[in-house]
């Protein structure tokens, strides 16, 4: 099994220690000290597609909740308009800002996509298509790893359904759940919006974090 290599940085303390008190004696317990900091651990592949999934479930969850917490205070401040008002100018910098905490790259993708940013890859596309088949066929879905760039990167991905009524009100039918001012808000921020018409159930997009194979490791 394929076997990867991560080093334990040495505490600069110790370090400080060994450079710069040599007329100094040093126990048996700062030795092994120096020894437990300087270790070579083994992590393998199995190992770290496993970590990989439960922080990019973590990412995802701490994204999700984020904009959610913010988007019903804006609905509950300045209505559904008011939401869209707030997702053009905020959800983007949300999630990357919880990116920037983790050092990863997080999206959120969809094939009816209302910000261009939105739009997949073709990587991303294929796994939408995928998440979308299994829908329609009744299957759960459940999160995926993927190996993109010879396998330093790992690409997380879990699909977004839509709830219910809360996202219905900017995502629902546009004759008889989206109110005409926030559809009129809609046009106006999203000329090429593609994402009304959904129904309870139905999937939305999903998350798309892309996670270094180094920060990967670097965390567990």
């Amino acid at each position: 099994m394929k076997k990867i290599y991560r080093f334990l940085l040495i505490v600069p303390s110790l370090f400080v220690l060994i450079a710069c008190g040599s007329e100094k004696s040093v126990d048996r317990e700062t030795f092994k000290e120096i020894q437990k900091a300087t270790e070579i651990k083994k992590v393998n592949e199995a190992e770290l597609l496993e970590f990989t999934m439960k922080w990019g479930d973590q990412i995802s969850g701490e994204a999700q909740t984020a904009l959610i917490e913010t988007l019903q205070k804006a609905i509950a401040e300045n209505g559904a308009a008011g939401a869209v008002e707030f997702c053009h100018a905020e959800a983007l910098p949300i999630t990357q800002k919880v990116a920037d905490k983790h050092q990863v790259v997080v999206k959120r993708v969809s094939l009816k996509n209302r910000n261009p940013a939105n739009a997949p890859s073709e990587m991303e596309k294929s796994l939408l298509e995928a998440y979308a088949y299994n829908t329609e066929q009744g299957e759960a879905n459940q999160p995926n790893i993927q190996k993109l760039e010879d396998g330093e990167v790992l690409l997380y991905t879990k699909a977004i359904v839509i709830p219910g009524g809360l996202c219905l009100q900017c995502h629902g039918d546009p004759n008889t759940e989206i109110e005409a001012a926030t559809l009129a808000k809609i046009n106006e921020k999203y000329p090429g919006d593609k994402a009304t018409g959904y129904k309870a159930g139905e999937l939305r997009g999903m998350w798309s974090i892309a996670i270094p194979r180094k920060e990967a490791i670097r965390n567990m």
